[in-house]
């Protein structure tokens, strides 16, 4: 494995430990069922993520500050619960948008590989095409148009989600 698909699958066993405790945050608080029922789902997809990842990526070659992907993604996932289930499903938009690209530059790289690692493909495929539904899903049900506040905080979700990845792909 070069260094450069390293620092790929580093950042995506990041984010997918993010990602499961985004949900875990959200269901430490979330009352709705719709958004419990969501959560709980996504959850699931994401630890299967997760689980994949660790199937291709050693635990000597992933980030060295779970503890703090952790955190971030718990509060990621909390804090827009505290206010309404529509700011939780504007957020995982926001951070699946991010994703989508993230998996996106990946594939094209592998891709053009003169032997390409087609099961390392199918898996991210399987991850991004996933993480399009979780878009498409939560872009759905926010049922709402961002206001001055929410577009603030959208663009802060998807600036912190650009830097956890370049500290992820070094870290």
């Amino acid at each position: 494995m070069n260094k450069l698909l390293e620092s790929f699958l580093r950042s995506d066993h990041a984010g997918e430990v993010g990602a499961v405790y985004i949900y875990k945050g959200i269901l430490t608080i979330a009352k709705d069922p719709e958004l419990v029922e969501f959560s709980t789902r996504h959850l699931a997809t994401e630890k299967e993520h997760l689980r994949k990842i660790e199937e291709v990526l050693s635990a000597d070659k992933r980030s060295k500050l779970v503890g703090l992907w952790k955190i971030a993604g718990f509060l990621l996932g909390f804090l827009p619960a505290l206010v309404s289930s529509k700011i939780v499903f504007a957020t995982i938009e926001a951070v699946e948008a991010f994703v989508e690209e993230h998996y996106e530059d990946q594939l094209k790289y592998l891709r053009a590989q003169p032997n390409p690692d087609t099961s390392l493909i199918d898996l991210l495929q399987s991850c991004q095409d996933d993480e399009i539904e979780h878009k498409l899903e939560s872009g759905h049900k926010k049922q709402l148009t961002p206001g001055f506040f929410l577009k603030i905080w959208i663009k802060i979700v998807g600036g912190g989600s650009a830097f956890a990845v370049k500290v992820a792909k070094v870290i």
